[in-house]
């Protein structure tokens, strides 16, 4: 007795039509694949279901199927079952041998139909083919008549063909519209998302944005930093710098950013504490104290008239606002009298050509600026000789002298009622020079509104394993983004530029 392994009887070895041996291969009942969606769903629950019809096997259920239970290639046209997905293939479902008579049309069947149905469509002018007629009512066709139904038949070719023209011309042309307006809403949509296509080509929205005056200053500084940034799925490092620099900038808000960049409150904080930390520490040394004979090179004419060629640096403070320390000693140490509120001063240094070369680390608000100068470090880098300009309120004469350096400041009344001519002459003179500081500290606040804003506490706390605060690195990230602009104080190409 031979053994059988198909659920419609066929042997294990089977016969061609040759008489040769041919070896059968066997394939289970298709799966109904419920997670791989809808569509994969449908398709697959109909194959089960027309295989199940197909076998017409009392015992085999659409819920349950022995894997024992197999059909043999036997019933397939090509040996085996086709791509469950491929619903027009006559091996979609066995057909062969099924062992009963009824025959299911195939899909191949269907398709011979449907290509019949167009030829006829195309011969009698898109009219229903007439049905048959017997034979003893069919008409003797003169050559007359038939040369007539020629040349209908070819003006009915020459029409569809017409027609057809004319539907590609319509439809090419639709597609050229789709495609126009297509890459017309990408346009659209590049300048309004906040990427590289948002900036580039644009000046204006680069010097609004980042205050840079042109797009490649911004591409040269992501360059430089972008091997450093944080890694992210939200957002790229182009945004990242993109973000940071508008907050600077413009003070926006962390949450209206949020909304911009799609991000949450909690990211785009991390992101703009982690960008600011890598900016400070790839640049933060550009603001630098230049060597002597580079000031010397690069003194400005106004300068040299009044001083020679010895002034070194010219010094000021500036304040920002914090909030109110709940602690008593450090809200009696950031309160500032000249402002009438909390805050944290600097003290910033700029050279004759107007470049920030020294900005110390926040100090309270009560500090003096005497007090600041004196412990900040700023007169370990003067040099015999060198004439530092500063306002009244800098009493560093002894100071600055014991480094064997000069202070030049405007001259006291010393109770008189007013100064002599040479007193009046000097302080004007100083005043005048002394004034680019102040014009590079407007320049510093305007440029980045983050400065005029109230700082948060914790912007005012050491950051972990540095002895700089947040808020000090803020300040000095914005002294080198000034420094990479042009000069507030010299115009650009009328001086000149040291090849050190």
């Amino acid at each position: 007795m031979v053994r059988t392994c198909c659920v419609l009887g066929c042997n294990v070895q089977s016969y061609d039509r040759h008489g040769n041996k041919v070896g059968l291969s066997f394939y289970a009942f298709p799966t109904w694949k419920q997670r791989e969606g809808a569509h994969v769903s449908d398709v697959t629950k109909r194959r089960r279901l027309a295989w199940i019809a197909a076998v017409r096997r009392a015992d085999i259920k659409f819920c349950y199927v022995s894997r024992y239970q197999l059909v043999c290639s036997r019933h397939f046209h090509s040996g085996k079952p086709a791509y469950e997905m491929d619903q027009t293939n006559t091996d979609w479902v066995p057909t062969l041998h099924m062992g009963h008579s009824e025959i299911r049309t195939s899909h191949s069947d269907r398709h011979r139909r449907r290509t019949q149905r167009q030829q006829n469509k195309v011969l009698f002018g898109g009219k229903r083919q007439p049905h048959p007629q017997p034979q003893s009512l069919i008409l003797k066709v003169t050559g007359a008549d038939a040369e007539n139904i020629d040349i209908r038949e070819k003006q009915t070719e020459d029409q569809q063909l017409t027609n057809d023209c004319v539907h590609c011309v319509q439809s090419r042309a639709e597609i050229n519209r789709l495609l126009e307006e297509n890459r017309k809403l990408k346009s659209k949509l590049d300048k309004t998302e906040l990427n590289e296509n948002f900036l580039k080509g644009d000046t204006e929205k680069v010097k609004y944005y980042t205050g840079f005056t042109c797009f490649a200053i911004f591409m040269s500084v992501l360059e430089n930093v972008k091997a450093f940034l944080p890694a992210s799925k939200k957002l790229s490092h182009f945004q990242m710098l993109l973000l940071t620099l508008m907050r600077l900038r413009l003070d926006l808000p962390v949450q209206h950013l949020s909304y911009l960049f799609n991000v949450s409150y909690k990211t785009l904080s991390s992101v703009f504490s982690d960008t600011i930390d890598v900016l400070h520490a790839r640049f933060g040394i550009l603001v630098h104290w230049p060597e002597r004979h580079c000031l010397q090179a690069t003194m400005p004419p106004q300068f040299t008239d009044t001083f020679g060629n010895r002034v070194a640096i010219i010094v000021d403070c500036f304040e920002i606002r914090t909030e109110r320390p709940s602690n008593l000693k450090a809200r009696a140490q950031t309160y500032s009298h000249y402002k009438g509120t909390h805050t944290m001063k600097y003290l910033i240094g700029t050279t004759p050509q107007g470049a920030i070369s020294f900005i110390s680390k926040g100090w309270g608000g009560r500090a003096s600026d005497k007090h600041i100068t004196e412990q900040c470090g700023i007169l370990n880098k003067l040099l015999p000789g060198d004439v530092v300009l500063a306002d009244r309120g800098f009493d560093i004469r002894d100071a600055v002298g014991m480094m064997c350096a000069e202070v030049k400041i405007p001259a006291f009344t010393r109770g008189f009622c007013q100064l002599d001519a040479k007193d009046i002459e000097n302080t004007r003179a100083i005043a005048h020079l002394r004034i680019h500081v102040e014009r590079v500290i407007g320049s510093l606040r305007n440029k980045f509104k983050m400065l005029h804003t109230t700082m948060p506490i914790r912007s005012l706390l050491p950051c972990e394993g540095e002895d700089v605060t947040f808020l000090d690195k803020i300040v000095r990230v914005c002294c080198v983004l000034v420094n990479m602009c042009p000069s507030v104080v010299v115009k650009p190409g009328t001086h000149e530029t040291c090849t050190c």
